[in-house]
């Protein structure tokens, strides 16, 4: 098996989360490579992702009211969450540790905890944004999440507390100040509870700025190497030390392995699998979201802020002439085929709300796999191993996330390589 050059770090997977690791690092004048089975950055599951950088939407899926809310789910048919329990331990060690996280506690802390996360992380979108001058159809008009029933309007109502203590801001609206903020709702007027608004939140395209972010670390310095699936970890004789990667190129089929004094794991739902052999085990499981993406037809009729149907856990974002819609959350293994009930169901409800922004019949259907941790906090930084970091485990919040928790892992690498350099 081929051994190729070193580099100062190597980075596994290159999605969004993977590539501004990269691209912080190149910042930090590392010498880096990013390697990815696929063709091209972003290509996975930062593909076709519901668009929306929620800072505000930060609170984990775990929570008091969680579990009943999910029993009444799994009586529906066209429920946001479905179910397939499997003989799979992780399924079940994942779901779990889910229900711990639920206690009222744990909540709070999470919360607060993506919170913080998330507005480092927001931050650092912004410093991209300015130093970098990428465009990614986005838009910083805030996001207006809507309520169709009274009770779950006022339960978010109450969050808000929790949100203020933390610098975040929303404003409350009834249904007539919802229409009044996006027009596009106004065929389901009648129907509204009230909603929130964040100003501060933002949507955009990940996969295209994934792409576009690309470029500029390859400018930096950075070496992209795509068809190629990593397919192992080695470590030394003490397992203190990861030694090399060992990665298959799909194309010609050969093995080769590739060294370099850091390893950073962002694989997203792969991350668990590649781990294991060395003793690491992470409590992640891939939820599968669909997502539609319809050519606007009538601009009016298409919601130009970013939304969410906080009923059908549905978002909603513009990117130029197209409509994403996102959501829904299967737990049904690595399964990625499009299921037609799920999607029709989501074109149904996408219809429903926006009934003359475009021709849904032809949208362009997608699944993919989010890698979900039951807190919804990720795994990010250093592991047992003294030179082998995690960046995964973002679930819904990956595009939310990325800019920030690429720069704590690049600064955190950074900062232990130079305290090694003095000592």
């Amino acid at each position: 098996m081929a051994r190729e050059s070193k580099s100062d770090v190597l980075v596994l997977g290159a999605g969004v989360v993977g590539v501004a690791t990269a691209y912080w690092l190149a910042r930090a004048g590392k010498a880096v490579t990013v390697i990815d089975r696929l063709p091209g950055p972003g290509l996975d599951t930062s593909f076709a992702n519901g668009g929306q950088v929620a800072v505000s939407h930060a609170e984990p899926w775990a929570g008091p009211r969680a579990p009943l809310k999910v029993l009444s789910w799994l009586m529906k048919g066209d429920s946001p969450l479905l179910f397939r329990p499997r003989l799979d331990p992780r399924q079940w060690w994942w779901l779990a540790q889910w229900l711990i996280e639920c206690w009222p506690a744990r909540n709070r802390r999470n919360t607060v905890e993506m919170l913080r996360l998330a507005l480092h992380s927001q931050a650092r979108l912004a410093e991209i944004r300015a130093r970098e001058g990428l465009e990614y159809h986005g838009t910083r008009r805030g996001i207006l999440n809507f309520y169709r029933d009274r009770s779950e309007f006022e339960a978010a109502c109450a969050v808000n507390q929790v949100l203020e203590q933390n610098g975040i801001g929303r404003e409350i609206l009834d249904e007539a100040g919802v229409v009044e903020r996006e027009p596009a709702l106004a065929d389901i007027s009648g129907g509204l509870a009230g909603g929130l608004v964040t100003l501060g939140d933002e949507s955009g395209d990940a996969h295209v700025f994934t792409r576009a972010l690309a470029e500029r670390a390859t400018a930096l310095g950075v070496e992209f190497r795509y068809g190629q699936e990593v397919v192992g970890l080695e470590s030394d004789a003490g397992a203190r030390r990861v030694t090399s990667v060992r990665v298959k190129d799909l194309a010609s089929g050969r093995y080769s392995a590739a060294t370099a004094g850091d390893y950073v794991v962002a694989l997203a739902a792969y991350s668990p699998a590649l781990l294991q052999p060395l003793g690491i085990w992470l409590n992640l499981y891939p939820a599968k979201g669909y997502s539609l993406t319809v050519q606007v037809e009538d601009p009016v009729a298409a919601p130009a802020m970013p939304i969410t149907d906080e009923r059908h856990k549905l978002v909603y974002a513009r990117f130029g002439d197209r409509l994403r819609c996102a959501g829904t959350a299967e737990l049904v293994g690595f399964d990625r085929d499009l299921d037609a009930r799920r999607v029709d169901m989501v074109k149904r409800i996408a219809r429903a709300t926006f009934p003359r922004a475009g021709d849904y019949d032809r949208a362009q259907a997608w699944a993919g796999l989010r890698p979900a941790t039951p807190s919804n906090l990720p795994y990010v930084g250093r592991t047992r191993l003294e030179n082998l970091w995690l960046n995964t485990g973002h679930g819904t919040l990956g595009w939310t996330l990325a800019p920030g928790n690429g720069k704590l892992v690049a600064d955190a690498i950074a900062e232990v390589r130079e305290f090694l350099a003095r000592v």
